[in-house]
């Protein structure tokens, strides 16, 4: 039966040195809990059984490995012993894994080991156990290590067999008297992952048969805690990893706006959710911008968000309005199953036009910052969530002058606990008002740093969920950088190609570009007049590089082929492959779009 500590009163926190083996490990912050002493020698069953199952529970409270270790030497330490080591498996193996060999113990965590051994022991001077105890041990397979770990039932050190396994743990030449020292195999579901080492001092009373019974249950618990956190950790990486990889890595540089994101978990203990940004560019060099959330925080949860994500980006490929894209997606989310919940909000910049066209699916309102420092929430009809079924979808246009910078934000950002949507929203609000005051008069906000102050809108303690964030720039294309010409789908209409092209680029000081750009128009409009039934246009964009686009009424994608000597055509795109930058082809509701970029010395 386990025995009282001779003192009355807890003995002093670790002195300089003690505490953790392992970096990282963390440190316990309830200093004030109670600690339940061990049943006095000679009391009952229900006694030690209440001791036991204190001990088990405050065990059983962690989640992750860290935690569970932490709780069994808070729960032991001083109660049951006056110094303990706790060695895991390294690595530690998970479900049916094999684990490596050779076979390796990792000093995990000690706890009050420099005062434990600060007595002396029976006159023969200090037990220096311990002192600089191996963090590292790979023991040999049939030696006693080996064979008490295979025992699996703790043991005191009075044993041959035992102390030579406590030499083999620790390395200590001197070692205690082995009534005070228990060793606990720590056996989980399959396998033993590691041993606990019970040290009491040598003017304290020593461990009994009856202590053994107390040490398997704990060891028992503790094993079966690590089994449950190391499986958790397992599915919380894999869990982790699944997310990233459904975000996008990085946002693409498009003309006439500049993008920053964020992504913020709730919690460690929640990390997986269902919300997600986006920014998809469009044909016409106008850019779509999508943020939304999945009901929920699980790898379901991240799993429904990665395919939502990629019905958006398809959607998006056929150049669909918003509500028509939230229409599909709403369908989408039905076919996945019943109580496939999101919201969504879906905007189309268009750079040219400088006007943003928007719509919401249940989603919090998203927040424009003008340069003035003024800020204007835009006012989206709410529609009703994605899963909801047989809802449409309304859209709104707003002005987005140059200078200004749109936040699209997920309801994390902006409701917790204590506070509800609008207050949150209009805490963002004065937010941005304040971050624009200290900028610069006339300049846009820098985008990095206005959403580094975004997210410290709501502390860590106050963030009830998962929070992605998306702010977008707007630089627009001035009115002077562009070039619109409709022609009719005739082959003359190649000559008036040509010319706009000269003419454009030497008001652009841009001749060093001229021979190129205009055999690539040439090529590219020819191939549009010659099948179009509808006016071609082209279209001149000159920003940070010279962009042309032409659009015609043919849905078919022009095909990057290889022309053979004999023939007559075909040799077109290979000439915008290799004289280009960047080229492509998008089809759009009413045909299709060609459009190439050249570089701007």
């Amino acid at each position: 039966m386990p025995h009282a500590r001779t003192e009355t009163a807890a003995p002093p926190g670790p002195p300089e040195g003690a505490g953790t083996a392992e970096a990282g490990a963390p440190r316990d912050t309830a200093g004030a809990a109670t600690e339940l002493r061990v049943p006095a020698a000679g009391l009952g069953h229900a006694e030690r059984l209440r001791f036991v199952g204190s001990a088990t529970r405050r065990i059983a409270r962690g989640i992750d490995l860290d935690e569970t270790i932490l709780g069994l030497c808070r729960a032991t330490v001083p109660t049951f012993a006056d110094a303990i080591l706790v060695y895991l498996r390294d690595p530690l193996p998970v479900g049916e894994e094999q684990p490596v060999t050779p076979y390796v113990l990792r000093l995990r965590r000690t706890d009050r080991v420099p005062e434990a051994l600060a007595g002396r022991s029976s006159g023969a001077g200090p037990v220096p156990l311990l002192a600089d105890a191996a963090t590292r041990v790979e023991h040999a397979p049939g030696g006693p290590l080996a064979e008490t770990l295979r025992n699996v039932r703790p043991v005191l050190a009075d044993s041959d067999t035992a102390r030579d396994a406590l030499h083999e743990l620790t390395g200590a030449e001197k070692l205690p008297d082995g009534n005070r020292v228990v060793l606990a195999p720590l056996r989980g579901h399959r396998r033993v992952n590691g041993i606990a080492v019970f040290v009491r001092r040598p003017d304290t009373v020593a461990y009994t048969a009856d202590d053994l019974q107390v040490a398997a249950q704990l060891a028992t618990h503790t094993a079966l805690g690590v089994d449950k956190a190391v499986l958790y950790n397992r599915e919380a990486s894999i869990a982790d990893e699944l997310q990233r990889t459904m975000l996008p890595d990085r946002l693409p540089h498009h003309t006439g706006v500049r993008l920053a994101h964020r992504y913020t978990a709730a919690a460690e203990s929640a990390r997986v959710g269902g919300d997600w940004y986006d920014a998809i560019p469009l044909p016409g060099s106008r850019m779509a911008l999508v943020v939304g959330d999945v009901m929920g925080h699980s790898t379901t949860s991240a799993a429904i968000m990665g395919q939502l994500r990629t019905t958006v980006q398809t959607l998006a490929g056929l150049d669909l309005p918003p509500e028509e894209v939230l229409r599909h997606l709403d369908e989408q989310a039905q076919r996945l199953g019943e109580d496939r919940m999101a919201t969504c909000l879906y905007a189309v910049y268009d750079p040219v036009a400088h006007t943003l066209t928007a719509a919401s699916a249940g989603h919090p309102p998203p927040v424009l910052l003008h340069v003035d420092g003024t800020t204007e929430l835009v006012d989206l009809p709410p529609n009703a969530p994605i899963g909801v079924g047989g809802v449409d979808f309304e859209t709104c246009t707003v002005a987005a002058p140059a200078g200004s910078t749109l936040v699209l934000y997920t309801d994390g950002l902006v409701e917790s606990r204590s506070r509800d949507v609008s207050t949150g929203v209009e805490q963002l609000r004065a937010l941005l008002t304040e971050t624009a005051r200290l900028t610069r008069p006339g300049a846009a906000a820098p985008l990095e740093a206005l959403c580094d102050e975004i997210l410290d809108i709501a502390g860590p303690g106050d963030r009830d969920d998962d929070v992605a964030l998306l702010a977008a720039q707007f630089e627009g294309v001035a009115p002077e950088d562009v070039v619109l010409l409709r022609m009719p789908p005739r082959a003359d209409s190649v000559r008036l190609a040509r010319r706009q092209v000269r003419d454009s680029l030497t008001r652009w000081g841009l001749e060093e570009l001229l021979d190129s750009v205009e055999l690539l128009v040439s090529e590219v409009v020819t191939n549009a007049v010659r099948y179009a039934e509808r006016p071609v246009t082209l279209r001149l964009l000159r920003t940070d590089a010279l962009r042309c686009e032409v659009g015609d009424d043919v849905p078919q994608l022009p095909r990057l082929r290889q022309a053979g000597p004999a023939d007559e055509g075909g040799r077109g795109l290979v000439l915008v492959q290799r004289l280009a930058r960047r080229w492509g082809a998008t089809r759009l509701g009413t045909g299709k779009l060609v459009w190439f970029e050249m570089t701007v010395r």
